[in-house]
This record gives structure tokens, sequence and C-alpha cells, in this order.
């Protein structure tokens, strides 16, 4: 694969707050209906993820499936508590076999650290402790093809990985062949001088792409400037997922919606917002393949000529 071969996903949040039968039905099925190659489903309690509904209700509707997370104050790895430290392990090992058993590509999200507010700065100790679990997580997740995806996030959620190249430095430090760095256009909007010039720094290190706009609603609403951003992606042949996603109270999950304090409603139609999403990442990508040469020779030739 290379760039402009990505499979493009939505969040499982865009569509439903909770993964009853349900509700997992409907997001795999309008994910699946509006033309997405995957879909996203958090986990952050995975008991209440049926791996087996999932994995039937994804071979029946041909989607691929990631999972994404973050630690939370009883399960940080960074603490170098034992108890938060064995909990945290668990937690991960436990979401390792659910990705297994419905195929999940990737696992993503703050898996360092808790998703939270710090506020002192990580420890040598704590980063040390994490390491080493991930280390473990990473080779368990090989087994079985997963990719583990460290998230880059800003300084109000991690006081570990808040840019691209603190992300590369923490991969490093695992040194796992499954693990990759997972950028996020909402972070590195507020972390990042230049979001385009770390996308190429991170290079293939890269291995997972959230799109979200500065108030996490429709793309190219905000003031994130998007087609630089594109253009890297295209600049490092970026040939990993691209993930569109957005949190409105239309729509609530009970512990991520207060996590990320989603209380503003920024859109009611999930599924126009879904829809502009796929449009609006298929053009930039489009225009990216061009401005870096890398459109086919029939594609370039309608436009030289058209």
């Amino acid at each position: 694969m290379s760039f402009g071969d990505n499979k493009l996903g939505i969040h499982a949040l865009c569509w439903v707050g909770g993964w009853s039968e349900a509700e997992a039905r409907k997001a795999i099925e309008g994910t699946a209906r509006v033309g997405y190659d995957l879909i996203e489903i958090p986990a952050l309690d995975p008991d209440r993820i049926d791996a087996a509904l999932t994995a039937k209700l994804l071979q029946e509707y041909g989607l691929s499936a990631t999972i994404s997370l973050g630690l939370g104050p009883e399960t940080d790895l960074s603490t170098g508590d034992p108890d938060k430290v064995e909990r945290g392990e668990a937690l991960l090992m436990k979401v390792v076999a659910i990705a297994r058993d419905i195929g999940a590509t990737h696992i993503c999200g703050i898996l360092y650290s808790a998703l939270m507010k710090y506020h002192e700065p990580a420890t040598e100790d704590g980063l040390r402790a994490s390491v080493d679990v991930l280390r473990r997580v990473c080779a368990e997740a090989d087994k079985s093809g997963i990719t583990i995806g460290m998230e880059v996030v800003n300084r109000y959620e991690t006081n570990i990985a808040n840019t691209a190249a603190q992300g590369v430095a923490l991969c490093e430090m695992i040194g796992a062949p499954n693990v990759k760095v997972h950028l996020d256009t909402y972070h590195m909007h507020i972390e990042e001088a230049d979001a385009a010039r770390a996308i190429v720094e991170t290079g293939d290190r890269l291995g997972y792409f959230h799109l979200g706009e500065c108030h996490r609603g429709y793309l190219g609403s905000g003031s994130i400037d998007f087609p630089p951003i594109f253009r890297a992606l295209a600049q490092i042949d970026y040939s990993g997922p691209l993930v569109f996603e957005s949190f409105s109270s239309e729509v609530v999950d009970p512990q991520l919606s207060r996590i990320l304090g989603i209380w503003r409603n920024l859109w009611t139609d999930g599924e126009d917002l879904i829809g502009h999403a796929l449009d609006y990442t298929r053009a930039q990508v489009v225009s990216a393949q061009q401005t870096e040469g890398l459109a086919a020779p029939r594609q370039r030739g309608v436009l030289q000529h058209g």
C-alpha cells in the first residue's frame, strides 16, 4: 500500500455512545453504508464489547476494525505503583485479546499513562515501568499481527507524549517492531509549531492518524490548515489508516465524554457529519497526490488536458 490507498475510518462515537448489540449494529452498518473501510471502537471498558457479536457484524458488513482507549488513574502504568501497573497491564492484555478475537488491526490511544490532566511531570521510574509493560503488550499483540499505536495528545491529557518527537522517542524506548506513533490533528494543532513538519520528521514511525478539527466538529469548519497536513502525509507515503474523530454532546459515552469535556453540541446529524468527513478526506487525499506528483498518469492527463 501507499498514500492514497489508505483505509478510511470513523470513530464509533460519531454514531453511538455504547456498544450494545443494537448500538454495535447501528455503528457498523452505518459506517459500511456511508462508504468507510473501518470503524474505530473505543474500549475504555472492554467488558462492554461482545467480541463474538462484533466479529460477526464486521464480517457481515465487510468492515475492518481498530480499537482505541486511554488508561485511567487506577490503571496508570506511569505512576510506578505496582498495583496500578498490574491492573493496567491486565487491562491492556484484555484489550489485545478482544482485538485478536474481532480481527482488529490496531490498538491505539493513551496506552502509556492515564488519560487525564497531570499536575507534575512524568518520572523516570514511572516511564520505565510503562515501557516495560508496553514491551510485553506489544509482544503479545504481535502474535496476532496487531499494531500498537502510541497516541500523542495535548498537555491536558498526558504528561508523557505531547509532541510527535516525544512519540517517536517513546516508540524507540519500547523498541518493538509493531509499535508506531499515532498522531491526531486536534492535538497537533495545540502542541506542534508546524504539524506538517512534525509528520515528515516522524516518517515511517507513523502508523495511525486521526483527523479532527480544532473544535472536534465538521472538518474544514475550524482553524486547522489541512492541505499542508495531507501533503506531508503524501510526502512520507503514509499508508496507514486515516480515521475521522469527532465528538458532540449529541452522542454521549458515560466515561469518554466526561474525560474529554464534551459539553457542547457541535452537530446533531451524525450521518451528515460522517458523510461530509469522508468526502472531505477523499478530496484532500487527491489534492495532496496531485501536489506531490503521486496521482496515476491517467488522472494527471485528465487534469492537464481537461
